[in-house]
């Protein structure tokens, strides 16, 4: 019992300090700006475009995969940043001396940055309903916070796997990026999977986000939990298979760092 107690504590409270060292030197207009603006423009800029290309008909589409895809903002930045800030900041020795385990402390790092992605989520919908007039009248409320948590959840997932990527590289930011972007085009967003090249399609299904849009599409549209219950299993599976890929990395990249005893494994 001690022992599920200690874990737990090392859980939330080193979840939380990593949360608050990440964002520490931002000022609060900094963060409102990233959260709330930024999602704002994403989804009027690519709703707008959607509906000059296609119909009026389809803006919920564009409103809804750019709210959802807003989660990326915490899920792989937040998330990549909680793991490879450890080394930028000198504390990742201090991290691999500890006795702690090393899976509570390595899959804690996400925690506070899936809460977040999902309050992203909710402001990116919120702005779709009062400017764009995203109907959510058909909406099972349970079922679409439950799509929400899953879909950020597998999203900082990968985050997770960048993270201890990152720990091999200086540019951080180029993989932040790169993945980022991807997301928008291959996780069906913007772009119906269906319509993508055949072989553009795999990569699709193996990016989080993917089953998670084209659930939160079926939900708001009306469809109940158990229509898009496969969807939802097949994201928390991917989520898993990340979640694991991550943490195999970061074991590896301690037994190197101690192994050579230096942290550039590289």
């Amino acid at each position: 019992m001690n022992k599920i107690l200690n874990n737990s504590r090392l859980f939330f409270h080193g979840a939380l300090l990593s949360y608050i060292a990440l964002f520490h030197w931002l000022r609060p207009m900094t963060y409102l700006a990233t959260k709330v603006v930024s999602p704002l423009f994403q989804i009027l800029f690519f709703t707008l475009l959607g509906m000059y290309a296609t119909g009026r008909e389809n803006a919920h589409f564009y409103i809804i995969g750019n709210a959802i895809q807003v989660a990326a903002l915490s899920g792989i930045y937040g998330v990549t940043f909680s793991i490879s800030g450890d080394r930028w900041e000198g504390t990742l020795a201090y991290l691999f001396g500890t006795p702690a385990n090393r899976l509570v402390l390595f899959v804690g790092r996400a925690f506070m940055h899936v809460i977040d992605g999902m309050f992203g989520i909710v402001i990116g919908l919120t702005w779709g309903a009062l400017l764009l007039r995203l109907d959510l009248s058909k909406t099972d409320p349970v079922a679409l916070a439950l799509t929400i948590f899953i879909t950020t959840l597998s999203t900082s997932g990968m985050g997770l796997l960048l993270g201890c990527m990152s720990l091999l590289t200086r540019n951080v930011m180029f993989i932040n990026n790169t993945v980022y972007f991807l997301l928008l085009v291959f996780a069906g967003v913007n772009i119906p999977v269906s319509s993508l090249p055949l072989w553009m399609q795999p990569l699709s299904y193996a990016l989080p986000m993917t089953r998670g849009i084209a659930a939160a599409r079926a939900i708001i549209a009306g469809e109940s939990l158990k229509s898009v219950a496969p969807l939802l299993n097949s994201e928390l599976l991917l989520g898993g298979v990340y979640i694991f890929a991550g943490y195999l990395f970061f074991r590896w990249f301690e037994y190197q760092a101690k192994r050579r005893g230096t942290l550039e494994v590289m």
